[in-house]
C-alpha cells in the first residue's frame, strides 16, 4: 500500500509518520507538506534507514491540483490520510483567509484527486489488507488477504462542536457549531469530504480529537509554549482566568486510533477521540511549573511566572469528548493518562533542547530557504 499523509512534517503528522511505518513493515508512506512556518523537516529526521527506504518526500501545497494529480500519478495512492491544515485559532483570528484556503479548497483537491484516480464506472479501487493477528484468530479464514476500497480520512478537531456546559459531551450526532475561522474552516472540510461520500460514495472516514500533546508540538501551542517559557524564565501567559477546560490526548494514542479508523473504521462515520483527560488550563500550567521544577532543580521556575492576559475573541469555555463509539466499534482506548503524558512531553522537550532553540530562533526556515527555496 502506498499512502499519502499530508501535513506529514508537522506535529501530528510527523508523530504518525514514525507509528505507521514501524507497526505496517511492508507499507510506503509519501509524505507532503508545504514546510510552513509549523511544518519542520527535523521532526523526521528520527526515521531509520528501512524506514527512510519507505518514507518518500514532497514539498508542496496541497491547495496545488497539478502537484497533487502528479503524486496520484506516480506513486498509486491506495489512501490518504489528511492532517495538512492551519491550525492555530489566534492566527485564524488574524488572518482568516488563509485558513479557508488550505483547510477547506486544499481538502476539496486531495477529494477530487482521489475521486478521479479511484473510481472505474461505479466501483471503487480495492487494496489488499492482510488480516492482524487478532483478526486471524477470530476467524476460520485461511489467512488470505481481505480486501477494502481506497481510503480518504480526514483529520479533524472537536473544536468543530462549539462549546460545552459543565457538563456533557461531544458525540457525533452533534450539530457543528463552530466559533472561530479556524473551527469553522475544518467544519467546512469535514462537510465536503461528507458531501464526497454522499454524493459519490467516495470511501471517507472523519476524526475529531480533543487537544492533543507530545513531542515536536510547535511552540505557539499551550504545553510547549509554557515549557519553553518557564525554562528560560519568561512570561507564563494564560487567558483570562485560566479557568477554560480542554480534554488532553497523548498523541501516540491520536495515532493508534487514527490507524485503527484507517484501516476498520465503516464508510462514511465520523469517530470522536478523547482521552477523558479534562483539566482547566490553569491547572496545566501550574503543572508544568511544578514538573520542572523538580527536574531541574530551578527555584525560579515558579507560579510568579505567571502573567494572565485579556482573554481571547471568542474563546470556548469547555471542550469534552465522548469516545464510546471508537471504544465499542474498533476497540480503542487511550493508554496514556494526563500525569503519565504531560511527564513523558516534559522530558522530551528536556533532552531535545536544540529542537526547540532552532524553532524559536527560526533557524529551521532558513535552512528551507536554501534547499526548499519557498
Amino acid at each position: 500500500m502506498n499512502i499519502l499523509v499530508t501535513g506529514c512534517a508537522g506535529f501530528i503528522g510527523s508523530n504518525f509518520v514514525y507509528y505507521y511505518l514501524r507497526k505496517h513493515s511492508e507499507r510506503k508512506i509519501i509524505g507532503l507538506d508545504n514546510l510552513t512556518y509549523a511544518g519542520n523537516i527535523d521532526n523526521l529526521s528520527g526515521l531509520t534507514e528501512e524506514e527512510r527506504k519507505r518514507f518518500t518526500f514532497v514539498k508542496g501545497d496541497i491547495c496545488d491540483p497539478e502537484l497533487v494529480e502528479r503524486i496520484f500519478n506516480e506513486q498509486d495512492i491506495d489512501g490518504v490520510i489528511n492532517f495538512a491544515a492551519e491550525s492555530h485559532v489566534d492566527r485564524s483570528i488574524h488572518d482568516p483567509q488563509i485558513f479557508l484556503k488550505t483547510n477547506v479548497l486544499g481538502t476539496q483537491v486531495l477529494l477530487d484527486a482521489a475521486k478521479k484516480h479511484w473510481r472505474s464506472g461505479n466501483d471503487w479501487k480495492c487494496i489488499d489488507v492482510t488480516k492482524d493477528e487478532s483478526e486471524k484468530s477470530r476467524s476460520n479464514s485461511d489467512n488470505l488477504p481481505s480486501r477494502k476500497p481506497a481510503e480518504f480520512l480526514q483529520i479533524s478537531t472537536d473544536e468543530v462542536y462549539g462549546a460545552l456546559g459543565p457538563t456533557g459531551y461531544f458525540t457525533e450526532k452533534m450539530p457543528l457549531d463552530p466559533h472561530s475561522p479556524y473551527s469553522a474552516s475544518k467544519a467546512s472540510a469535514d462537510l465536503i469530504v461528507k458531501a464526497y461520500y454522499d454524493t459519490y460514495g467516495l470511501p471517507v472516514n472523519i476524526t475529531r480529537c480533543s487537544n492533543n500533546y507530545g513531542p515536536y508540538q510547535f511552540p505557539e501551542k499551550l504545553i510547549p509554549l509554557m515549557i519553553n517559557n518557564a525554562l528560560n524564565h519568561k512570561p507564563l501567559p494564560v487567558y483570562g482566568d485560566g479557568r477554560q477546560i480542554r480534554d488532553w490526548l497523548y498523541v501516540e494514542d491520536h495515532c493508534r486510533a487514527i490507524d485503527l479508523v484507517f484501516e476498520d473504521g465503516k464508510s462514511g462515520e465520523i469517530y470522536n477521540i478523547g482521552g477523558h483527560n479534562e483539566r482547566e488550563n490553569i491547572y496545566i500550567v501550574e503543572r508544568i511549573i511544578e514538573i520542572l521544577r523538580k527536574k531541574t532543580g530551578d527555584s525560579e521556575i515558579n507560579e510568579s511566572l505567571i502573567k494572565h492576559v485579556t482573554d481571547r475573541l471568542g474563546h470556548d469555555k469547555r471542550y469534552g469528548i465522548d469516545p464510546t463509539k471508537i471504544t465499542q466499534e474498533l476497540g480503542w482506548k487511550p493508554k496514556f493518562m494526563f500525569d503519565e503524558g504531560i511527564e513523558i512531553t516534559i522530558d522530551w522537550y528536556l533532552s531535545n533542547k536544540e529542537w526547540m532553540q532552532s524553532v524559536i530562533s527560526g533557524e529551521y526556515l532558513d535552512f528551507y530557504n536554501k534547499n526548499y527555496k519557498i
